[in-house]
């Protein structure tokens, strides 16, 4: 479920009058990359408890949606694939999140799917060892995909692979839901200000005191530490990057990103960083990823459906081009010059 931080978060202090509150960071390594809760709260260790808690909440996540852990329900759900008529009782996080991919297939005509694991698995070996794949090994292991074959009985929340050699993949959905289900922690213990950032996966609640937002600022495609002109503000929130800054193969004088096209088993290619901010950060995180494969005409629509605005930015020769959906602009914020 790795994946680097494409999101640079700015947060910064303001001036606030009435009861004093104070800004807690804390930060653990999850998932392969830092995980980030940032809350306002005015006791010490009140705030340290409430991140503790939040920090078991994400490692019972984990144990449930990872794919690098042999024991965790999704990887047991994947060795009973194919196995006729074996269904397996799944937990109820794993069967909203299982629901959540089945909208996200179909709203996407495809282009989101968690059953690309076995093409996931290739390419992250490919990467680590620095050998491309041959186009026969692609082949085998696209075969071996198809959400058609993945069966939900959500009355009896049960599930089952139909296909032999299946696995299953929940790594472009999975940070968004870990995002949303702390921030619903943070909530229902009372507090009103707080940021929870999951490799790049950014979910807010409220606002820093004294402020009307988050501010956020977002990567050019490509260019490490360099940032758009202009930062977001958001409240309540969540906001999602993907491109392949840090994940990507090259081959041949051609860029393959980490995020794949279920079609071909091979990364895309057309280097652009898509951004996707919605109140759902679930839908964030899966709407990225299906909005770097789609045509542009294709995305604005599928992000209008869900109430999500999007900004889609290319860098060709280092000059930018950003195209965005009708209401992205609410959210630009300029940026202060003499600070950079």
């Amino acid at each position: 479920m790795l994946r680097r931080i494409f999101l640079v978060l700015l947060v910064f202090l303001y001036a606030f009058t009435g009861i004093s509150q104070e800004r807690f960071v804390f930060t653990q390594p999850k998932m392969g990359s830092p995980f980030t809760i940032i809350l306002y709260e005015n006791d010490s260790t009140r705030a340290s408890a409430i991140a503790s808690a939040s920090f078991v909440l994400v490692d019972s996540l984990v144990n449930i949606f990872s794919d690098y852990i042999d024991s965790s329900e999704l990887n047991r759900l994947s060795a009973r694939a194919g196995t006729e008529g074996e269904e397996m009782q799944v937990s109820e996080p794993l069967l909203e999140i299982m629901l959540q991919a089945r909208l996200a297939y179909e709203s996407s005509k495809g282009m989101f799917d968690i059953t690309l694991g076995p093409l996931t698995r290739l390419w992250r070996k490919a990467r680590k060892d620095k050998v491309f794949p041959t186009n026969n090994e692609v082949k085998r292991r696209l075969a071996l995909t198809g959400f058609k074959n993945i069966n939900i009985n959500a009355e009896r929340k049960t599930v089952s692979l139909s296909k032999k050699g299946m696995l299953l993949d929940l790594g472009g959905i999975a940070q968004g839901y870990i995002a949303g289900k702390v921030i619903n922690y943070l909530e229902k213990n009372e507090i009103k200000a707080a940021l929870v950032d999951v490799s790049g996966d950014i979910m807010t609640l409220g606002a820093p005191p004294g402020t009307e937002g988050w501010t956020i600022g977002i990567n050019v495609p490509g260019e490490e530490g360099r940032l758009l002109p202009q930062n977001i503000s958001i409240r309540s929130q969540a906001v999602t990057t993907s491109g392949d800054l840090y994940q990507f193969m090259e081959h041949k004088g051609k860029r393959y990103s980490h995020v794949l096209n279920p079609t071909t088993g091979y990364g895309i290619t057309s280097q652009r960083n898509v951004t996707v901010i919605s109140p759902d950060p679930t839908q964030a995180d899966w709407l990225t990823k299906a909005c770097s494969l789609l045509p542009i005409k294709a995305a604005k629509v599928l992000v209008k459906r869900f109430g999500a605005e999007l900004l889609i930015v290319e860098n060709p020769h280092g000059k930018l081009n950003a195209v965005t959906s009708t209401g992205f602009s609410n959210y630009w914020k300029k940026r202060d010059l003499e600070k950079d």
